[in-house]
């Protein structure tokens, strides 16, 4: 394997003037405090792109691993083999470190830059950093409703003492009539509704520089911010169609403050066609298509079939990914609604509902008067949210079987999740990870397993396939 080379892309929203800010990042983080793990370390400007590049060492000392770093927009990562003994496992675990590096930074740069997004012919809304105000309405509904059950579970009991041995099936019939409706609500909550004659959101963000940031936000309040908004949309999309950065640049100094053109950049996602096209290769109905303006990344499907399918897309995502990466999570979406995942935990949690009152209950009253039944409860829970890693689980591999791309999942569900991906090597919160309330299987074991996958991916019954390596994935992290 010696003198062997790979060569990865790693897409970025970092301009192109803080790139070699973010090379001394990662030799400051990275390099510096590990200096016993590397050696050769060059830094510098080569064909006017910075680089750093470094030799990486076994606990020995010998040499394993040259790894070369370029700055641009991909960045390019090239790591060659110096010793036949280095697995490939090594390489990747560099790679991505890097990754993770570039996340940290971005997320630093991201906490001063300016987000604004806009759909034509719309009211202007102000830009939300978790959007809390809709946020707790739209996860009962999402993430294959599993949160709804939850809700509805733990009403159970209250409802008991006030109309008997009725309640669980009143509860169940209101569950059911709010899954068959969850696109309906949804699409309420949500701040765009997204239609083919109007399938565009407009993106800009500035860049601004550490030092000048505090100074903006207090000078900036959030009105007045909204009303620069405004001005822009009046003066661009309102009149051009388009955001160009030169109007923009007029309406800052209309203002007082001088944006500087190397730091501001602006896109136009269609979003309406990108789920089209997924939508294409899955056979499927066009689903409803709503945004919400939330700076958080993310996406998620809902509803009880893909007729009656409802896909949500934060602004947040639309600027961390590129189209491909969008493209493959929204695989993962229609997987979800592929597989009916929302029925499919609405049974196994009515299930739960239905055993634990007319079974357990009359058998044994004792639980439900005493602590134990908090035991209980927390057990059911954890086992509930751990099948739930199973439909988790298998809308990655749908994604990766239709939709051809098992890989650029794998790097957007970095992107995504570095943070977890840092925390998850160690074993102690890789293990809470498993065993959480939470219906995703760890970041690390989704990674490994799409890059595994070998395209095409030819799996005849995805659902036990998904089911068999969650459960091996959970054995081995102990």
């Amino acid at each position: 394997m010696a003198d062997k080379t790979l060569s990865y892309s790693i897409e970025t929203e970092i301009p192109a003037k803080y790139m070699q800010d973010l090379l001394e990042f990662i030799h400051r983080k990275y390099i510096a405090p590990q200096k016993e793990r590397f050696t050769d370390v060059s830094k510098g400007i080569v064909e006017g792109k910075a680089s750093l590049s470094f030799t990486s060492l076994d606990p020995a000392g010998k040499q394993n691993l040259n790894v070369k770093i370029t700055g641009g927009n991909p960045i390019e990562l090239s790591i060659t083999w110096l010793d036949d003994t280095i697995s490939s496992e090594r390489a990747d675990e560099v790679r991505q470190d890097i990754i993770i590096l570039v996340g940290f930074f971005e997320e630093k740069m991201r906490s001063s830059t300016l987000f604004l997004a806009w759909r034509e012919g719309e009211e202007i809304v102000p830009e939300k950093l978790r959007g809390k105000e809709k946020a707790s309405i739209n996860r009962l509904f999402l993430e294959t409703q599993i949160l709804l059950a939850v809700v509805f579970i733990s009403l159970g009991m209250l409802l008991f003492f006030v109309i008997g041995w009725y309640a669980p099936i009143v509860l169940l019939a209101a569950q059911l009539v709010l899954v068959f409706f969850s696109n309906k609500l949804i699409a309420r909550g949500a701040d765009w509704r997204i239609t083919e004659n109007n399938p565009n959101i407009h993106l800009l963000e500035y860049h601004l520089p550490i030092d000048e940031h505090e100074d903006f936000r207090q000078k900036y309040s959030k009105d007045e911010l909204l009303a620069i908004k405004k001005e822009i949309y009046e003066e661009t999309l309102a009149k051009k169609g388009e955001v160009d950065c030169n109007s923009v640049q007029g309406v800052f100094a209309k203002h007082g403050f001088a944006c500087k053109f190397e730091d501001l950049s602006t896109r136009k996602v269609n979003v309406y066609e990108l789920v089209k096209r997924s939508k294409d290769i899955f056979g499927f109905p066009m689903p409803e298509v709503v945004v919400s303006n939330t700076i958080i990344p993310n996406a998620a499907a809902s509803g009880p079939s893909p007729g009656r399918g409802v896909v949500l897309i934060t602004t947040g995502l639309l600027v961390q990914l590129t189209d491909n990466e969008i493209l493959s999570v929204l695989g993962h979406e229609f997987g979800h609604l592929k597989g009916h995942d929302p029925l499919n935990l609405f049974a196994l949690t009515g299930a739960e509902f239905l055993f634990r009152f007319y079974v357990l209950l009359p058998l044994f009253p004792i639980i439900f008067s005493t602590y134990l039944f908090l035991l209980y409860f927390w057990g059911v829970m954890t086992v509930i949210f751990f099948i739930a890693k199973f439909f988790e689980a298998r809308a990655d591999l749908v994604s990766a079987i239709v939709v051809g791309e098992p890989k650029i999942l794998a790097t957007a569900l970095e992107k995504i999740g570095f943070k977890r991906l840092l925390y998850e090597r160690s074993s102690p919160y890789r293990i809470q990870e498993w065993i959480s309330l939470d219906p995703h299987p760890p970041v690390y074991f989704r990674v490994s397993r799409l890059e595994k996958l070998k395209v095409p991916v030819q799996i005849k019954y995805p659902l036990i396939q998904s089911a068999r390596d969650v459960i091996n994935g959970f054995l081995a992290s102990f």
